[in-house]
């Protein structure tokens, strides 16, 4: 759940220091690809965090809320990713493909677990 957090969390505190960097800083190199560049990897570190701790969201006893976290900030990454595709660079698709992988394996490891 650390690993997630800090997937969830540092692409926000990059926007943060960013803007207000920026803004009121006076720094100028301070760009939106210091934004776009981590909104756009974390995605695919929580595909591999998935991936690697599958059993928690087969098992609902040990990570309960692991399944439920993990949807929430993909469907938010989801959002955001679309936004970078469109107004900052094409590779973002790969973040977006992953947000969605990330929703379809879910449901698909719910499902084995049932049977």
């Amino acid at each position: 759940m650390k690993f997630l957090a800090a997937c969830t969390l540092v692409p926000f505190f990059c926007f943060a220091f960013q803007d207000l960097g920026s803004k009121y800083g006076g720094m100028d190199w301070l760009t939106y690809g210091y934004v776009a560049w981590p909104l756009m990897i974390s995605p695919v570190l929580m595909l591999a965090l998935l991936f690697r701790n599958r059993e928690l969201i087969r098992n609902p006893h040990i990570g309960a809320n692991f399944s439920q976290t993990i949807k929430i900030v993909a469907i938010m990454y989801l959002v955001w990713n679309i936004i970078g595709t469109i107004g900052y660079n094409w590779l973002g698709i790969i973040s977006v493909l992953c947000c969605l992988t990330i929703l379809v394996a879910d449901r698909q490891l719910k499902k084995r677990a049932r049977v």
